[in-house]
């Protein structure tokens, strides 16, 4: 298995083939990746700004994710910041339902704490 960004076509965790899903899986269930994604969908971030956002995650895992998220086509930088490229942008359209549920999971499970 590759140490290095997860790519379909090369091993990756979960799969020895490298099965692009597990290949995106092993990208997105790195610390933080998700969380990246998450935050600049809301648009172009700073360094800085993208930290602050991301609950102050260590530099050097900020600035590790970032080049796997950019070396995989999902995250560029500008002049503006860091910002998700389309394929990054397509990827958050089908995380962001998981915003909605996780929001209703939260209610399910508190109401079941306060009926005991």
């Amino acid at each position: 298995m590759s140490a290095g960004v997860p790519k379909p076509g090369s091993p990756v965790r979960g799969s020895k083939t490298g099965k692009p899903i597990m290949a995106l899986f092993d990208l997105m269930g790195r610390s933080w990746a998700l969380g990246i994604i998450w935050q600049l969908s809301s648009g172009p971030m700073t360094f800085r700004q993208l930290q602050d956002r991301c609950e102050q995650v260590s530099p050097t895992v900020l600035n590790k994710r970032i080049k796997e998220l950019s070396q995989s086509g999902l995250v560029t930088r500008d002049d503006a910041g860091y910002g998700l490229t389309a394929m990054g942008k397509d990827l958050y359209q089908l995380l962001h339902p998981f915003g909605a549920w996780s929001e209703a999971w939260a209610r399910a499970l508190s109401a079941q704490q306060q009926e005991r």
